[in-house]
């Protein structure tokens, strides 16, 4: 099993499917890799020699950023908008949609749950015969 940045790439997919395991890396970004470290891309994971292993290492150490660097860079940039009080950051910051989408209806993967809201009933107070009557 080819382990690449702290991750196992699964060994039974494709080196071009399984470079997606990284985050921050996709197919197009994958290919490039892989031509750039004469690769074939229909090799299995399991098929890798080491040489080719440590070729797309030193390549995606290189040139990319990934996994745990790219994720603290796009969680800076979020606290970053949140700080200086830009409109995406109060999306953010109120767990909405960030890129215009309407939320009356549908956004229901960003806020989550539905939560019913409606009238509260007040008890009634018990009725007694009129005094007096």
């Amino acid at each position: 099993m080819a382990r690449i940045i702290g991750v196992d790439l699964p060994k039974d997919k494709r080196i071009e499917v399984a470079l997606g395991y990284l985050y921050g890396i996709g197919l197009a970004l994958s290919k490039k890799i892989l031509a750039e470290a004469e690769v074939n891309p229909d090799t299995r994971v399991k098929d890798l020699t080491e040489e080719e292993i440590n070729r797309l290492k030193t390549i995606i150490q290189r040139d990319y950023k990934v996994e745990g660097t790219l994720r603290r860079d796009v969680a800076n940039n979020i606290k970053r908008l949140v700080e200086i009080g830009a409109y995406r950051g109060y999306r953010h910051k109120r767990n909405l949609p960030t890129r215009g989408q309407r939320t009356k209806t549908n956004a229901r993967t960003r806020r989550g749950m539905r939560k019913t809201v409606g009238a509260v009933k007040v008890k009634e107070e018990s009725k007694s015969p009129a005094k007096g009557a």
